[in-house]
């Protein structure tokens, strides 16, 4: 892990620097996880280099009323869903009563928009005792992606890898006692947005999440 900020020219530049960063740190056949859309794209690029299949965990933010960048938590897919919250920043915030309900509605309905068009009929690949690597193309405050953490764990996972390509140190530093290990190829004390360490930071599209899924699936023999 590096202090001194990096620049990426897209998600699968970044997604290549980090397979090769990730590709001495896991552990026998691993599952790569991404979460969408952003993780995708950097997710395939470790997921080809490793030979290992690619899954999407779906975790979707639960914003603050006006606010919906600042996370109160975040509701996680799974075979069972799990809502996280952040009990520090629902305290702070004091939703009103019947928001959180209401807000992880609208994501839960978000969830399996999204789980029918990237998963269609298939059955998610199960992360239970599996050695994991969870792919995102940065993070901010750390909110959806902790939510995600605990998530597997509460999956029973086995060993848990967390890749990121960009993070403060600040938020990697939370996170260390949370999983098994941390590859972050730049953590800046001083972070504005993960986007601003990427040349191009286009939104990645629904249709390129089924592609690269897809094209995951063909690379090992599975479609």
């Amino acid at each position: 892990m590096f202090s001194t900020p990096a620049f990426f020219e897209d998600r699968a530049d970044a997604g290549r620097r980090l397979a090769a960063a990730v590709a001495g740190e896991v552990l026998p056949e691993p599952l790569v996880m991404a979460l969408p859309r952003g993780g995708v794209p950097v997710a395939f690029e470790i997921a080809i280099a490793l030979g290992a299949p690619l899954e999407v965990l779906i975790a979707r933010k639960i914003g603050a009323p006006g606010h919906p960048e600042f996370g109160l938590g975040a509701l996680v897919d799974g075979q069972e869903e799990r809502l996280v919250l952040n009990r520090e920043a629902v305290r702070l915030v004091r939703p009103p009563r019947g928001y959180l309900a209401a807000e992880a509605e609208r994501q839960r309905a978000e969830i399996a928009r999204r789980r029918q068009l990237y998963l269609g009929e298939r059955q998610p690949l199960s992360p239970r005792q599996r050695n994991v690597v969870l792919v995102d193309d940065g993070i901010a405050t750390g909110g959806t992606i902790r939510a995600a953490i605990e998530a597997l764990r509460l999956s029973d996972v086995g060993h848990l890898l967390l890749a990121v390509p960009v993070a403060p140190a600040s938020a990697i530093a939370s996170l260390r006692s949370k999983v098994d290990g941390i590859v972050c190829l730049s953590a800046p004390a001083f972070f504005r947005a993960v986007g601003l360490h990427y040349r191009d930071f286009e939104q990645t599209s629904d249709a390129e999440v089924i592609t690269l899924l897809e094209r995951a699936r063909v690379d090992r023999g599975e479609a």
